[in-house]
């Protein structure tokens, strides 16, 4: 009984350990968790560019698509997708190379409708857009509801610098991505590594 006493204590030290390390992890380098990138991507079929961020986002999508990653962008989101729209325009990405999905509101939705055009497109290689912070969530969670299909991250580095944070408020963009990458584990099944 002490033998089984012992490994349950050293085992509860353990976890703790490996808690406390994750979270220092978390609070010191968020950006080890949360960027994820892909690193130079030869082709897709098409970018995606999540709504949110502060405007960046297509911004990195034009530039993307001067390279010659994909053919085409999909906007997906409501309430920014006007100004993306813009953003790419001015950019010099022409409108007939430009999709826009507006209805989704949470990045979970964001996958839910635009999958649902990229399978009825037969798409297979995605680059998906997003700010550096939101990249891991916003891969995971498109992988986790299109396994069939290759997703890459190719975020914006917006505000990567540890100096910038606080002046452009994203401090508080990083806590809350904290949050939401065990919610999504929980709520929707999506798994953060």
């Amino acid at each position: 009984m002490a033998v089984i006493r012992k490994l349950i204590f050293r085992t509860a030290i353990g976890i703790f350990l490996l808690a406390a390390l994750a979270v220092v992890t978390a609070c010191y380098y968020p950006e080890k968790i949360l960027c994820v990138d892909s690193g130079p991507v030869a082709s897709a079929d098409v970018i995606v560019v999540l709504g949110g961020g502060n405007h960046e986002r297509p911004l990195r999508a034009a530039e993307l698509f001067r390279q010659h990653v994909a053919p085409r962008i999909l906007i997906t989101g409501a309430g920014d997708d006007g100004i993306n729209l813009q953003l790419l325009l001015q950019s010099g990405v022409p409108a007939g190379a430009i999709e826009v999905e507006n209805k989704s509101l949470t990045t979970r939705e964001n996958a839910e409708f635009t999958l649902q055009r990229l399978r009825a497109e037969k798409v297979q290689r995605v680059v998906l857009v997003t700010s550096w912070y939101h990249a891991r969530r916003a891969l995971k969670t498109f992988e986790h509801f299109a396994p069939e299909l290759n997703f890459y991250s190719r975020p914006s580095y917006y505000a990567f610098a540890r100096a910038d944070w606080r002046r452009l408020k994203v401090t508080h963009k990083l806590e809350l991505e904290f949050l939401k990458l065990p919610g999504y584990w929980l709520r929707h099944g999506v798994n953060p590594f």
